[in-house]
């Protein structure tokens, strides 16, 4: 139940980089934990899916406006636009297999060092909250 609660709590503050100092002074004393939590969130995704997710760049052709100076009879620079094709990139998400059992140990390894991590998120949640009381 205190690791819901923590999570919830830490989950919402991952959302809000410029938030107030309370929420900065959390986010700050609570980056190994949240880490750790979301490494084990993908680890259980992973076994649940059977396989992961990974990421690569791929360019692919797109037509857009180019900028191009032309001159005119006095020779003065003019910026004008046309169409041109130009290679963008974009982000491919693809299938990749897992090892249940390697994804099993890591999960496992990673629920451990949550657990022996949450006393001390918790603590710095409290102290935190303690050092910076929210206004309301």
């Amino acid at each position: 139940m205190t690791r819901n609660l923590t999570l919830a709590a830490l989950g919402c503050l991952m959302l809000v980089s410029c938030g107030t100092p309370q929420e900065q002074c959390i986010t700050r004393n609570t980056r190994e934990y949240r880490t750790v939590a979301n490494l084990l969130t993908e680890v259980e995704g992973n076994l649940a899916r059977g396989y992961a997710w990974e990421e690569r760049t791929v360019w692919r052709p797109e037509f857009g406006q180019c900028r191009y100076v032309v001159r005119d009879k006095d020779g003065n620079p003019h910026v004008a636009y046309r169409g041109c094709w130009r290679d963008a990139p974009e982000t491919e998400r693809y299938r990749v297999p897992i090892d249940p059992s390697v994804e099993t140990r890591k999960a496992e390894s990673l629920r451990e060092r949550l657990k022996a991590l949450t006393p001390g998120a918790e603590a710095a949640v409290r102290a935190c909250r303690a050092a910076h009381p929210e206004q309301g």
